[in-house]
């Protein structure tokens, strides 16, 4: 886009920055001259991560934590701002599937895809806004971003897939609520809804590939640098550009 705007100067917070989505998003918003603070719970590759962006001439910040604790959630922000004096975007990449049928499936695989889901998102955000809002009346760019990363399945319900559906449809009205709450004060909150995407989404339960492609047959799935791609171009737009909702299927998905 010929109007894509730098991000040097700004600061960025990826959840979910250890692996798949995350992790491309950090790395792209990294090339595109932006502070990262990568944040998840696996501290070993959010260092290896870390190593990978300093090498190619970024800076990024490791936050091991867990973001479904709303204590964690106020600490890592206050680790950011600590560290960059503030906050411009923030990308809630953090994401748990564990679809099966539910007569079947534990109580507490439903519980852990709302705290990681949703919670986790929310706590975040919250924390965040105070800070998002600031970066605006500072920056030359005059705006702030909030980017989620919701699904398909948070447009779309399927069997088998209750509680996924049902955060993921939560965050999509989360997002749409936020955007005009905050639309007036120069805060954009979009959301993007990939489809499948070759993630360890697919990995976090046994049998939950071969389940969606009884659904849909042997498709090629979406790489996350397609979905970082989404998330750059969304924080990239000078301030007059809005995109709110983003939806990326693989070709071959129905």
């Amino acid at each position: 886009m010929k109007n894509a705007e730098k991000l040097n100067g700004t600061v960025a917070l990826i959840t979910g920055a250890s692996s798949g989505i995350g992790q491309a998003t950090a790395i792209r918003l990294a090339d595109l001259g932006a502070n990262v603070a990568l944040v998840a719970r696996r501290q070993d590759r959010l260092e290896s991560l870390a190593n990978r962006i300093a090498a190619a001439g970024g800076t990024a910040l490791v936050i091991a934590a867990d973001i479904t604790d709303s204590h964690e959630a106020e600490h890592v922000v206050d680790q950011v701002i600590e560290r960059f004096g503030r906050l411009d975007t923030l990308v809630n990449a953090a994401g748990l599937m564990l679809n099966g049928p539910s007569v079947e499936s534990p109580l507490e695989e439903w519980d852990r895809m709302v705290d990681v889901n949703l919670r986790g998102l929310m706590y975040l955000t919250k924390q965040a806004l105070p800070h998002l809002l600031q970066a605006v009346t500072s920056s030359p760019r005059a705006v702030a971003d909030v980017v989620n990363i919701s699904s398909v399945a948070g447009r779309i319900a399927a069997p088998q897939v209750a509680i996924y559906n049902a955060t993921k449809f939560a965050v999509t009205a989360a997002t749409e609520a936020w955007r005009q709450e905050f639309t007036k004060q120069s805060l954009r909150f979009s959301v993007i809804e990939p489809g499948a995407t070759a993630t360890e989404l697919f990995e976090q339960k046994d049998g939950q590939w071969e389940g969606f492609t009884s659904m849909f047959g042997e498709v090629e799935r979406l790489h996350a640098e397609d979905i970082a791609d989404a998330a750059a171009f969304i924080v990239t737009n000078p301030r007059r550009v809005a995109i709110n909702e983003i939806v990326v299927r693989p070709t071959d998905q129905p």
